[in-house]
């Protein structure tokens, strides 16, 4: 899919210019007349105006950045400033790990060193690569090939997608912001919205998941002024649970995602896409994701190996436009500091 990007300023210069506005609309339709039926162009997204002043604050930290160089320096350094431990000094050196069907995964002093050390914040970069290709490979998002301003594709590893969605929300919510949720919804996520002071505003859903017409009922409630004027009473995101929702068990349509992705555009609200069953899927070819429609950059997307893999090796990762992503990397720097090196590397 291809995409151009316009900026508010010169798409209102191209639509309203007081001195050319007739020939410019007609080059436009001409144009848009011309493009492949795969063409799409889309407003650049502010994504300042989605973030907390929490988050927009954040800066990286400086022995998490120390910590990153040293693991880029041979290893002849002994590096005194990031705090990590002599891995000569570790008491698990060796292990074997058999497997239910498949053969068994050595792990040798050398790996078992590493394992048992500080990693980077954002996932390892042999993981990091591998999900990035996964994504591209399952999901083919338009932003992968995008520039990191526009919303690039990014990923980063989290401690169970629990604890992206956790810190996503708390990179978005201020007191008194309204968010739209697929409603009846998981209860984990209500526990988690609820102390943030946001107002949640439930979106009715049937047996094939949200109602486009009843959103769009919901959102009638804002002007067209209040999208150009980026009304801070607009709603900041829609969460929903698009494969096998939980509770409900529904799972959203393809016609119906891309009716309320447009509604998306339209009001300019961000979609965050929490799927943790997406890998159960009992009917292929499996539905197309959120992601995989985002020509805008305004999709986050939670995944986990929890149903699949293993609950309790708590592994997810997040995938959304790298502005976003970043945020979340600066706050996991600062409290978990990244998901377990060892649960990473196998």
């Amino acid at each position: 899919m291809m995409a151009h990007i316009y900026g508010d300023e010169e798409l209102e210069a191209l639509l309203v210019g007081n001195t050319h506005t007739k020939s410019t609309l007609q080059f436009l339709f001409t144009f848009l007349a011309s493009c492949p039926p795969n063409y799409s162009f889309h407003i650049a997204m502010n994504y300042s105006r989605f973030m907390t002043a929490v988050s927009a604050a954040r800066k990286a930290s400086p022995i998490r950045v120390l910590t990153e160089l040293m693991q880029k320096s041979p290893p002849s350094l002994i590096s005194l400033a990031g705090g990590a431990p002599n891995p000569n000094l570790f008491p698990f050196k060796r292990a074997t790990v058999d497997i239910g069907h498949g053969t068994p995964i050595e792990i040798g002093e050398d790996l078992m060193k590493r394992a048992l050390q500080y990693s980077a914040s954002a996932g390892i970069p042999e993981l990091l690569s591998w999900l990035k290709d996964f994504q591209r490979s399952l999901h083919d998002p338009p932003t992968a090939n995008y520039g990191p301003e526009q919303g690039q594709m990014e990923v980063c590893v989290t401690t169970g997608s629990q604890e992206g969605l956790c810190k996503v929300f708390e990179m978005l919510i201020n007191p008194g912001d309204n968010i739209l949720l697929d409603a009846p919804t998981y209860p984990g996520t209500l526990a988690a919205l609820r102390p943030l002071g946001c107002n949640i505003i439930n979106v009715p859903s049937d047996q094939h998941g949200i109602i486009p017409e009843a959103l769009k009922e919901i959102l009638s409630t804002w002007s067209s002024e209040d999208v150009k004027n980026h009304s801070h009473h607009l709603p900041k995101f829609l969460y929903t649970i698009p494969n096998g929702c939980n509770p409900t068990g529904n799972s959203l349509s393809t016609e119906r995602k891309k009716e309320i992705y447009q509604l998306a555009r339209k009001y300019d609200f961000l979609i965050i896409e929490d799927d943790p069953y997406y890998f159960l899927q009992f009917e292929k070819p499996w539905a197309p994701s959120f992601l995989s429609m985002d020509v805008d950059g305004r999709v986050i997307r939670t995944d986990s190996f929890s149903k699949i893999l293993s609950s309790g090796l708590r592994i997810g990762f997040l995938t959304g436009p790298k502005p976003l992503i970043d945020r979340v990397v600066l706050h996991i720097q600062v409290s978990t500091m990244h998901t377990s090196t060892f649960t990473q590397l196998y």
